[in-house]
């Protein structure tokens, strides 16, 4: 004898689905964040910005571009970056884009790079120093720094002060530090900042790198008070990108188990890049200079960002590494 069919069967299973769907879609816009609302156009302004070929530096570059920037793409890879600035000029109509060689694991390239950039272009409105490592290898740079503070904190800090001069005469201007929640645990080791004394540890080594970031921002704002040049560090959220790679070379079933959850507990570049975007463009942060945001919103430090002390010390230690002497 057959089983008698619910004829209310279909109305629970596609009131499940619906119910199933609408929670996807308000978790999907609760993990999307604070998007920038901002239309301030940038005609007649110059933006530059790091590691810009891919990910959320790419993702920036595109909205700086449709809001009619001059857009220099900073980048390592110089084939990939020709590629996004096809891509950018294609889909804004903006032809005003150039790449330009950085590898900000080499002082000499950050130099080279300023060097052309202060003889080639007239102004600098907004630096945006996104580009970064993550958690990769121990791995020391040719000047002798362990990568990811080199890449993420020393190659930003070296090329923003040799760009100072550009960025004040253009002035009202702004510099704006990709960091990371992962500033929240971190300590400046000054002792050994390279880990040539302990055992390397990737995510301590990043979050040293990250907490460098917030308080270089910091200081940065502190010295540069009255120029009209202001400075602001975020966190873009986690992030759908390129960045985790060295994590998932690590543990390579870690990519295959995550894929499927990452698509939805993760940003997308274009939303993770809403902060930076943000930043550079809204209008009235003059007066947060120093601050750092989260999801377009402004938002306290860990306790460890807020140390003015260690602040100081790190730019005079950075300026030191690096050999950059500054100017009266």
């Amino acid at each position: 004898m057959w089983d008698e069919v619910d004829p209310s069967a279909p109305v629970k299973y596609g009131a499940v689905i619906a119910v199933t769907v609408i929670c996807v879609v308000l978790l999907r816009k609760w993990i999307a964040g604070g998007v920038c609302r901002s239309s301030v156009q940038l005609r007649g302004k110059t933006v530059l910005v790091t590691g810009a070929n891919t990910g959320i530096g790419k993702e920036t570059c595109r909205d700086m571009a449709r809001r009619g920037a001059r857009v220099v793409m900073a980048c390592r890879d110089l084939t990939r970056a020709a590629r996004a600035a096809d891509e950018i000029r294609q889909a804004t109509g903006n032809s005003n884009i150039v790449v330009r060689h950085l590898d900000l694991a080499s002082m000499y390239s950050v130099r080279e790079l300023a060097k052309e950039f202060t003889a080639s272009e007239d102004r600098l409105d907004i630096l945006i120093n996104n580009a970064g490592v993550m958690m990769c290898p121990k791995w020391l740079t040719e000047d002798g720094f362990e990568t990811q503070l080199a890449v993420n904190h020393l190659g930003h800090f070296l090329l923003t002060n040799l760009l100072l001069g550009k960025l004040k005469s253009s002035a009202p201007s702004r510099v704006v530090n990709v960091s990371s929640i992962a500033h929240k645990g971190g300590k400046i080791q000054f002792d050994d900042l390279f880990f040539a004394k302990r055992p390397y540890n990737s995510l301590v080594s990043y979050r040293q790198s990250k907490l460098a970031n917030v308080l270089f921002s910091r200081e940065l704002a502190r010295r540069l008070k009255g120029t009209g040049v202001t400075s602001y560090s975020l966190h873009p959220g986690v992030i759908r990108t390129e960045l985790t790679r060295h994590v998932e070379t690590w543990f390579p079933m870690l990519r295959a188990i995550l894929s499927a959850p990452s698509m939805l507990l993760m940003k997308t570049p274009t939303q993770g890049a809403q902060t930076s975007i943000y930043c550079a463009v809204t209008p009235g942060l003059e007066h947060k200079s120093g601050s750092y945001f989260s999801d377009c919103a402004m938002t306290e430090t860990a306790p460890e960002g807020r140390d003015d002390v260690v602040a100081k010390r790190l730019w005079k230690e950075s300026a030191r590494l690096v050999g950059y002497i500054e100017k009266d």
